[in-house]
């Protein structure tokens, strides 16, 4: 059984998925890959500042400000028929200086800002930039800071819960219960599953909770065990993730009885990243959801041999803003990068899926839903391709 607990370093409002998503562009009718298809207007540069994390003294967020800027610049060599011209801003993950930062792009001129990484950072950007009619991309999949100028990149809680809820549902799990962290990301959670599930036609049986502690997961498990099993419930609902409890909690859920294949696990947050996750004797058999893996696998290998190391897990987040700017600025029309062309509703497409942004801000995106077997990660229901057209 794991004997520890890790917990992740950055709080909530830092928080982003590790999953790496798709690459992208836009389109009239349906989605159309990056350089498919006439142009239809004019090109021109398009000036677009990149707010990355560099410059606050921790290895980790210079290895993601680097690993952005190359995904970027991969995305801008892939374009045709448009002109970026990117600038990068150190924003150090601190919020005053992402707004700072932000003023100071806007006053060179950037049209869209793209980043920066952590919820609160980019709020102040989109706050210091409001009343200059720029449009913030952010890498956050925060959804309490979307809305008015700022969008969130970032796979969110109600995405993934609404989309692995419905193939739960048709496919017989249709009594939820939802076990989560009794913190603010595992409430947040929660309430996302909790939609998903209604949303689905399913139904919400029971509701457990565990201290975010090792000994708050182990004195736990035995009670959410027997709640699953005094209301027949037949999938349980974790909002843990491999940072925290997930390793620990799946284990606790197998050791004290829970009939796993009976009363399936579903995993809100991605169960393959670190790849060793899917090693752990308690996530075999569980489902969770991804962008299409081998769409990514491509990208990942196009990273690798122009940079010659992998890709950070959300560096895909950089390459679709560049990829869906220029796809939006190729038709050469006024109003481009406004709202209202950010959130056609055919969405855009990349090496990793389907994504739509939301007029409040949150996004959709097309996922796979993938189950642990054997210690490998198999799809079971494959991304979408497309949204057939269809508006919000």
């Amino acid at each position: 059984m794991v004997s520890v607990l890790a917990f992740a370093r950055k709080s909530l409002v830092r928080f982003v998925f590790g999953a790496a998503l798709l690459s992208l562009a836009a389109c009239t009718t349906g989605p159309i890959l990056p350089g498919a298809g006439p142009a239809t207007g004019g090109s021109g540069t398009v000036n677009v500042a990149l707010l990355v994390p560099g410059g606050s003294g921790q290895a980790s967020d210079e290895l993601l400000a680097r690993s952005l800027q190359n995904a970027a610049r991969l995305a801008m060599a892939e374009l045709n028929g448009v002109t970026i011209n990117l600038k990068v801003y150190n924003t150090a993950g601190q919020p005053a200086q992402a707004q700072a930062m932000a003023l100071q792009a806007a006053d060179e001129g950037a049209q869209v800002i793209l980043g920066p990484v952590f919820a609160q950072e980019a709020n102040a950007a989109g706050v210091g930039v409001a009343g200059r009619g720029l449009n913030v991309l952010s890498f956050s999949n925060n959804p309490d800071i979307a809305g008015g100028n700022v969008f969130v990149l970032g796979q969110t809680f109600e995405n993934t819960a609404t989309r692995l809820a419905r193939y739960a549902v048709r496919n017989g799990k249709s009594r939820i219960m939802i076990v989560h962290d009794s913190n603010t990301a595992g409430e947040l959670g929660r309430a996302a599953i909790a939609r998903g599930v209604a949303a689905a036609g399913g139904s919400v049986v029971a509701v457990g909770a565990y201290e975010f502690s090792q000994n708050g997961v182990v004195a736990a498990a035995p009670g959410i065990v027997a709640s699953a099993r005094s209301t027949t419930a037949d999938a349980v609902f974790l909002t843990a993730d491999t940072a925290g409890a997930l390793p620990l909690i799946t284990q606790l859920l197998r050791d004290n009885g829970l009939d796993t294949e009976a009363t399936r696990l579903i995993g809100l947050t991605r169960w393959d990243i670190p790849a060793a996750t899917v090693a752990l004797p308690g996530v075999q058999g569980g489902w969770f959801a991804l962008p299409d893996p081998a769409l990514y696998s491509q990208y990942q290998s196009r990273y690798q041999a122009a940079y010659g190391e992998a890709p950070h897990p959300i560096s895909g987040l950089a390459y679709d803003g560049i990829a869906a700017i220029g796809a939006l600025a190729k038709r050469g029309q006024s109003g481009a990068l406004a709202a209202s062309a950010l959130t056609q509703g055919a969405g855009f497409v990349g090496v990793n899926g389907i994504f739509r942004l939301r007029s409040d801000g949150t996004n959709e995106r097309g996922l796979a839903v993938a189950q642990v077997r054997n210690s490998q990660v198999v799809v079971i229901d494959p991304a979408p391709r497309s949204f057939g057209g269809a508006g919000f």
